[in-house]
């Protein structure tokens, strides 16, 4: 009987692997891809004759590693999305444990209590607090945009999210979207602490933000797509803060500076991905210093839960 294409493949690579397990001969090295420029070099190449990039060592290098483990599109929203979910997961289960669940009240307004995280784990957590809290403790500058709530915040911010994210992603490139995502989170919770009265969490800070951005983009930008996106951009905007007047414990603060946090960065930078080797090194080392500040807040609020444990 014969074996179709797609099996006889699969039992080749299972062929060639038992091949090398079991000393068999081994295939030889092929040439590589460098992870800065994207010039075919040689298999043993240290370096980069085009571009100079180390092939095993650098941010470019440890760039590409990690699109290893992230999905090929999106990876950064993903990212986003994934730590988003785990940490509302924890909360979740540490408002569960410290007793501070409580059912849903009846009617429609108690949907948006359902799965609510008692303030004191958020709290604990990292949430943004009137200043100078958040100024003493910078993490609690990082951290909110990473916590949510309830199930109904969280689920809509995601919502939000991978509704706009891939597409700004895509336009910016991985690296500079995460920057911008954190940054514009961080000046809505500057805000926040600066005027707002109140604990404050939520990636809608960022989302707005990120709203913010593609405003600035249609103001760069002519033509009539750019006017009927600016058009949608300003509904949406619209409907936002009448949902912030009418609806308690929206933080509005933190969306106003999130909004123009996110306007002011679309106007500074370009509206492209990194096109040449120096404005790929800047958005490698603008992803890669966010990263290092995402890890280390999460560090530091790790290590105050064990101290107080």
């Amino acid at each position: 009987m014969a074996l179709s294409p797609r099996l006889r493949y699969k039992f080749d690579q299972i062929r060639e692997q038992f091949s090398g397990i079991f000393g068999g001969p081994r295939e030889a090295p092929r040439p590589k891809l460098c992870p800065s420029c994207g010039t075919l070099v040689g298999a043993s190449a240290a370096k980069c004759h085009q571009c100079g990039a180390s092939m095993n060592f650098g941010m470019a290098a440890a760039s590409r590693s990690l699109s290893r483990l992230l999905p090929t599109t999106s990876p950064a929203t993903y990212g986003i999305l994934s730590l988003s979910c785990l940490l509302y997961g924890a909360s979740l289960l540490a408002t569960v444990r410290s007793g501070g669940f409580q059912a849903p009240s009846g009617g429609f307004f108690g949907i948006f209590n359902l799965g609510a995280i008692d303030i004191r784990v958020l709290i604990r957590l990292g949430a943004s607090m009137r200043w100078p809290a958040d100024f003493e403790y910078p993490w609690r500058l990082v951290m909110p945009t990473f916590l949510h709530g309830s199930l109904m915040h969280i689920g809509f911010n995601m919502w939000v999210l991978m509704d706009i994210g891939p597409q700004i992603e895509e336009l910016y490139g991985s690296a500079r979207y995460f920057f911008i995502y954190v940054v514009a989170g961080i000046g809505g919770y500057i805000l926040s602490g600066l005027v707002g009265g109140h604990v404050s969490i939520g990636g809608s800070a960022s989302l707005l933000g990120l709203i913010g951005l593609l405003l600035a983009v249609t103001t760069k930008r002519s033509g009539a797509s750019m006017q009927m996106l600016r058009s949608q951009l300003i509904k949406w905007l619209v409907y936002i803060a009448i949902m912030g007047i009418v609806m308690s414990g929206i933080d509005n603060f933190a969306h106003l500076g999130g909004l123009i946090t996110g306007f002011l960065m679309g106007k500074v930078m370009a509206d492209r991905p990194p096109m040449s080797q120096q404005e790929r090194t800047r958005a490698d080392l603008l992803g890669w210093t966010t990263a290092i500040v995402v890890i280390a807040s999460l560090g530091i609020v790790a290590y105050g839960l064990f101290q107080t444990s």
